[in-house]
């Protein structure tokens, strides 16, 4: 015979032990509980470095925990996104990068690529301008073609080598029917040395970008040739597109965030939302435009992925056309 203090002793165990298990496993659902890590694989201060800060600080209000950025620069900005690679899957660490990922592949950098990556949503795409000084004989982006063939071996672009700007001319010497063999490609380590060039007249023509160059048009130091973007930019109303120069090319850097292969799908999909609900908020919206030159655009899961796909597409027709090792 069952003794009944004994039964219900054992239901009241058995049913305790079930409400333990079952909290457990919720808190263990739960995401986010502690600090998200975003490594971001430049320096402080660029304007890589800045966007990503703006927006994670309006992101994190609706995570309810804080995103701290960690800038790990270094190595052709492979150090940070190796270090991302091969942290644990958890959500609690992401890169904050962009073009540069596929570039390094495409360069012989590093074996790896967007697809060591889970990503989880574009964030904003900063616009390219071919500029250069003023007094120069093009005056816009639709005569570099003619002055070139008039020049040939002797129109000096800058660069830094295997950048978004080296890559920014493979496509625009295709775009204008230009071979890369004519012109004369010239190579520095950073923004700040190619503009010093320019303004000093040792090269024809470099890449600049609003968050770099604005100041510099304002007071017509250096003069944009035309904007790599569908629509004119704030501030530079009256610098055409490529498009309306004749030159079918949009180019823009990309920014996005990324998580190590393998982290669960839920974990993205709940920081992706909380950067989209951050990018709805207006006055960032108008930071990221008017002092940044950035236009936001936000995309995740598959459509992000589309984009990732065909963005990597276009680089590796553009790498073709670049003797990496000159």
């Amino acid at each position: 015979m069952i003794n009944p203090v004994k039964s219900r002793f054992l239901v009241a165990t058995m049913a305790a032990i079930s409400i333990g298990s079952f909290t457990a496993a919720s808190h263990a659902d739960e995401f986010p509980t502690q600090d998200i890590r975003m490594v971001i694989p430049y320096g402080p201060g660029g304007a890589t470095d800045i966007i990503f800060r703006l927006v994670s600080q309006e992101a994190e209000k609706h995570l309810g925990v804080s995103i701290v950025p960690v800038n790990m620069a270094g190595a052709g900005a492979t150090l940070g996104s190796r270090n991302v690679k091969d942290a644990d899957p958890d959500g609690y660490t992401l890169l904050g990068s962009h073009d540069t990922i596929a570039l390094s592949k495409l360069a012989g950098m590093v074996d790896y690529s967007y697809d060591a990556f889970e990503p989880v949503a574009l964030l904003t795409q900063t616009v390219n301008i071919p500029t250069t000084y003023p007094g120069h004989p093009v005056e816009d982006a639709g005569g570099m073609a003619d002055y070139i063939r008039e020049n040939p071996g002797e129109v000096r672009f800058s660069m830094i080598p295997t950048s978004t700007d080296h890559f920014f001319w493979a496509q625009l010497f295709e775009a204008i029917d230009v071979d890369i063999s004519d012109v004369r490609l010239i190579g520095y380590a950073d923004t700040g040395e190619q503009v010093s060039a320019l303004m000093a007249e040792e090269i024809d023509f470099t890449i600049t970008n609003i968050p770099s160059g604005a100041s510099f048009y304002e007071n017509e130091t250096l003069r944009p040739l035309g904007v790599a973007h569908s629509e004119r930019l704030n501030g530079l109303d009256n610098v055409p597109t490529l498009n309306e120069l004749g030159i079918d090319m949009e180019n823009a850097t990309s920014r996005g965030v990324f998580a190590p292969k393998g982290t669960p799908q839920e974990r993205i999909d709940i920081i992706a939302d909380a950067y989209e609900k951050a990018l709805q908020n207006e006055e960032l919206i108008a930071r990221i435009e008017n002092e940044f030159g950035s236009v936001p655009r936000f995309l995740a899961g598959e459509d992000y992925q589309e984009f990732l796909t065909e963005n990597e597409e276009r680089l590796a027709e553009a790498a073709d056309d670049i003797d990496f090792d000159s």
